[in-house]
């Protein structure tokens, strides 16, 4: 080693800045973005119950993910898990560089705590006005170490997923398909809400709807551009794809609007928003502009349709559409990625050819899926023998922020 390679740093200033900032603005996604978008959805007796999930999830995933959950998803060589010799963080310094990148592990371990914190906030959306509160805290706590920690092992933390050649820059597998999924099936197992479908639950504040989409707008660029973990080129076409993408998902699905409904939606236009953002996660390293807009404007169609199939013809009481949005979006994302990440496309050419890379991307989504449905089912059983997954009928008629809080969001008649 030269006397010039001794001289450079192991942590580099520039990058761990920028992921200084993109923690934050993750962070920012859920609380208050995520927080405020499902609040403004639901009636204004919930709203209060929405918020306290996503901030009771954010403090329990926190602790977990220190005490155990980050060494078992990034530490040891193991195909399917990793191992417990960093739980608590045990032998991480200030000083510690993170495998494979200039950063502080400290940072890392910061920053991959933000998206443990998100992905379950994700299926709040689906159980919205009848889950426990006690109980989605413990279904999130046992799915953070059953799902989110194994599949995230895979994907990212050097597992068999990742060996594959999977494809997955910010977690189109790892976050939207998993929670998307997790989202249908503990929606059909807790069952509707009173009145659905033939009564509408229409969104009390639309205002803070659009509020809450802009946060998660603003902040998805830590979440996408910030899993380059650097400051540099990558990190800058990520953040203009992902913008992209979510533009013209926007605008796309306001056509679809007008076009069927003859108006234009603000929570129709920031849906599709939110539709272009998870379609575009997985593929935000990968893919070019071009690309970029023609995935956005596909998630806007497909998702557009999955929200109505799911509720108008399947009558599944996904409350927020949470699987029509987040999981079809990150499903459909990760093998798009494998089209239009070809160098001949506007992609960066970092893919195998499009048949190859697409059966290793449907080989990760096809056991994903299979192992998120069938670990909800099992966490769901254990809960509902144990605490009961949802409130009584008198409760969900009278709220959730009364029966299970104690407190209103707005002023009400005694």
């Amino acid at each position: 080693m030269t006397q010039a390679q001794d001289a450079v740093p192991a942590i580099d200033s520039g990058n761990t800045a920028w992921i200084l900032t993109s923690t934050a603005l993750v962070l920012f996604m859920t609380m208050p973005g995520l927080a405020l978008f499902y609040g403004g959805l639901v009636r204004g007796r919930n709203v209060l119950s929405v918020m306290a999930q996503c901030a009771g999830i954010a403090c329990m995933a926190s602790l977990l993910w220190v005490a155990g959950l980050y060494s078992l998803a990034f530490k040891g060589d193991g195909a399917w898990i990793g191992n417990l010799d960093a739980a608590f963080l045990k032998g991480i310094h200030i000083e510690t560089v993170a495998p494979g990148t200039k950063l502080p592990e400290t940072l890392f371990v910061m920053f991959q705590m933000t998206f443990a914190i998100i992905t379950p906030g994700l299926y709040v959306g689906a159980v919205v006005e009848r889950m426990k509160f006690g109980a989605i805290m413990l279904f999130s706590a046992l799915w953070l170490a059953v799902v989110y920690t194994p599949v995230t092992h895979w994907v990212w933390g050097g597992g068999w997923l990742q060996d594959m050649g999977v494809k997955d820059l910010a977690g189109g597998i790892v976050v939207h398909a998993t929670a998307g999924i997790s989202a249908l099936v503990l929606a059909i197992i807790l069952g509707k809400r009173r009145g659905f479908p033939e009564h509408p639950h229409p969104p009390h504040n639309p205002g803070m709807v659009f509020v809450g989409a802009a946060m998660l707008w603003v902040g998805w660029f830590g979440f996408n551009a910030g899993s380059q973990l650097a400051a540099g080129g990558g990190a800058g076409m990520t953040m203009l794809v992902t913008h992209l993408s979510a533009c013209a998902a926007a605008l796309v699905w306001c056509l679809l609007e007008r076009i069927r409904n003859g108006k234009v939606g603000l929570i129709g236009m920031v849906t599709g928003l939110v539709a272009g953002l998870a379609t575009i996660t997985p593929a935000s390293g990968d893919v070019g502009p071009l690309g970029a807009m023609v995935i956005g404007s596909i998630a806007a169609v497909v998702c557009y349709f999955s929200v109505s199939l799911i509720r108008e013809k399947w009558h599944i009481d996904d409350s927020l559409d949470v699987f029509a949005v987040h999981g079809v979006g990150g499903i459909l994302g990760t093998l798009l990625l494998a089209i239009f990440g070809q160098s001949s496309l506007g992609g960066l050419g970092n893919v195998k050819s499009i048949g190859a890379q697409l059966g290793i991307q449907a080989t990760g989504l096809g056991v994903t899926i299979v192992w998120s449905a069938v670990a909800t089912v099992a966490i769901a059983w254990l809960v509902k023998v144990t605490l009961g997954l949802r409130v009584s009928e008198e409760q969900e008629y009278e709220g959730v922020d009364r029966s299970e809080h104690g407190e209103n969001a707005y002023p009400m008649e005694p």
